[in-house]
């Protein structure tokens, strides 16, 4: 399996650089990438994303799981990223983040719609909420495959996070990127229907300040 080590490296890449995002939380969140028709590399459990070589990165048949190379045991989460992968065979990297602001679009139990035309193009018209399942359980893996729309290419796990699915690692960590812009927006409405609820006069004052005021 040393021919797939610059495949390795380039999730460990990704890895560094939604750390530096913010959106993996300690060595929560993980990653995975179709190597060929038969193999997937994913990300180690429980690892520390700093300090992670190719060799560590877990090489997996894509259709048992077994797993065929790596010095460390694969995530947790390995079975929500086949489930991604088997399903979108044209797509190459499945990326589970806990990003802040589509984490907390999570516990709300809500779809996060999408509004850009790139990211409708990208992602299809929102992220569907998967029901709040155990992390790591076949449970999860079950709740994602009912959910699974061949239209819809990220997901809010209930109370947990995001997973996402693309045709590169760059363009998911760019999707992510794009998906936490629209948390935001979808948490600044919510927020101000609520103050125009219970202090409408303040809520007319906050509707009057530009958008870069916080």
């Amino acid at each position: 399996m040393e021919e797939f080590l610059p495949q390795r490296r380039q999730l460990i890449a990704a890895c560094l650089e939604l750390a530096a995002q913010g959106y993996l939380a300690g060595t929560g969140g993980n990653l995975a990438l179709r190597l060929d028709a038969q193999h997937i590399a994913v990300t180690p459990s429980a690892a520390d994303y700093y300090s992670l070589e190719p060799a560590d990165i877990a090489v997996l048949n894509l259709a048992t799981l077994e797993q065929v190379a790596g010095h460390l045991p694969p995530s947790v989460e390995t079975g929500l990223h086949a489930t991604m992968l088997r399903a979108a065979p044209q797509l190459n990297a499945s990326v589970h983040t806990h990003q802040p602001l589509a984490s907390a679009v999570s516990l709300i139990g809500r779809p996060l719609p999408l509004r850009a035309a790139a990211d409708i193009a990208a992602l299809g018209p929102e992220l569907a909420v998967i029901g709040y399942a155990p992390s790591g359980t076949r449970l999860l893996v079950r709740a994602l495959r009912r959910q699974l729309r061949p239209q819809l290419h990220a997901y809010l796990l209930r109370n947990h996070g995001v997973i996402c699915r693309a045709a590169t690692l760059s363009a998911a960590v760019h999707l992510l990127g794009r998906i936490e812009l629209a948390a935001g927006a979808f948490l600044r409405e919510r927020a101000r229907v609520l103050l125009a609820r219970e202090h409408p006069l303040r809520a007319l004052a906050l509707a009057a300040l530009p958008e870069s005021v916080p």
